[in-house]
């Protein structure tokens, strides 16, 4: 395995995979396939590639972990909670879930710059991960839980350092993927409190009109946790060149994510399989490579791997059985140019800069 001294994912659902899909993920990754035997309301059954087994093994020590809970209003199709209050208690139950994995040793949530730098510093320095706790960044998935603007002091209180306003579809305060439409004047308002309150706006699954009224109105910190390029992915729910342009004059970095339906063109969900595409890892360079020429630099480039948000290895790279596989992107990375400083950028550095420069 190469040696990668520390790994910071973007983005990961870990309350969700806990709470929702009922995995205990401080087990190894085979004893979680094993108990999923035989089971078949989900697609992702017995394929799940995230544990904490898994990330020690391939020293992603830090993350940013999510809260996640959208409200399906009436007539629907997307699934979700039928009003915004159940949405809330959901989000405090991940939250609940969270501290209780604090208590086992297993996570250490951050907060400050300085609470990162150390966690960051001591997993560079560790030579044996495994009985490390593994730092976690909280974030947001779509606001639709937000209540009130006490209820968003609350959260902030909590140690929530990010947020992205909309999941999939319309939202209490805006439009998302596969939608239309602008801000709400809610969304508006959200927008002033997150800029009041000192949290990075992740532009994730805005769409186009939602993407650039966000971008005018706030004025704080961006990134996009997981994201790729509309030019290699042709979906909305993808950057096209003139978002990822805008970013980059924004200093954002963009995560990438290592969802199969994120990196090719034509996938079909539900009925492609990666072995349709011959999909690798490697097809992740060319999201990388057409960010960074748009940038000039690769100092706007990190993972936010989105693994197991809903899918397993039926949606992931073949040579993707595990997110400790990550260490292995270092290779294709270094035969297409990118430097020992690019790599670690890509890896941890550029988002460790970003929390540097922006975490209040």
């Amino acid at each position: 395995m190469p040696n990668v001294p520390l790994i910071f994912d973007a983005h990961l659902d870990l309350s969700m995979n806990a709470m929702e899909w009922n995995r205990d993920i401080r087990l190894p990754q085979v004893e979680i396939r094993r108990r999923e035997l035989g089971m078949k309301d989900l697609v992702d059954r017995t394929r799940n590639t995230v544990c904490f087994p898994e990330m020690r093994r391939g020293r992603i020590g830090l993350c940013v972990a999510t809260q996640i809970a959208r409200y399906s209003a009436r007539f629907s199709t997307l699934p979700g909670w039928r009003s915004p209050e159940q949405a809330w208690a959901q989000t405090q139950g991940q939250l609940a879930w969270y501290r209780t994995m604090e208590e086992c040793g297993e996570l250490k949530q951050l907060r400050t710059w300085p609470e990162v730098e150390a966690h960051a510093k001591l997993w560079s320095e560790a030579t044996v991960t495994d009985k490390l706790p593994i730092g976690y960044l909280l974030s947001l998935e779509g606001a639709d839980s937000i209540l009130s603007w006490r209820h968003l002091e609350k959260t902030r209180a909590d140690g929530l350092i990010a947020m992205g306003p909309v999941h999939y579809g319309p939202g209490i305060y805006g439009h998302g993927t596969d939608d239309e439409g602008p801000l709400t004047a809610k969304g508006q308002e959200l927008l002033k409190e997150m800029e009041r309150l000192g949290i990075i706006l992740d532009v994730t699954h805005l769409c186009d009109e939602s993407f650039w009224d966000a971008l005018g109105r706030f004025h704080g910190p961006v990134w996009a946790s997981h994201h790729n390029c509309r030019a290699l992915a042709d979906w909305n729910r993808q950057l096209a060149d003139d978002q990822i342009k805008a970013l980059v004059e924004r200093g954002a970095v963009i995560g990438m994510a290592f969802d199969a339906i994120m990196m090719v063109h034509g996938w079909v969900h539900k009925r492609s399989t990666p072995q349709d595409f011959g999909l690798k890892m490697e097809k992740i360079c060319e999201h990388i490579d057409h960010i960074c020429q748009i940038a000039g630099n690769a100092r706007h480039v990190g993972i936010g791997t989105d693994l197991d948000g809903g899918y397993g290895t039926e949606q992931t790279p073949m040579d993707l059985d595990s997110i400790a596989d990550l260490v292995t992107l270092a290779g294709p990375l270094a035969k297409r140019g990118y430097t020992p400083a690019d790599i670690d950028g890509i890896y941890q550095g550029n988002f460790l800069r970003f929390l540097r420069e922006n975490l209040k």
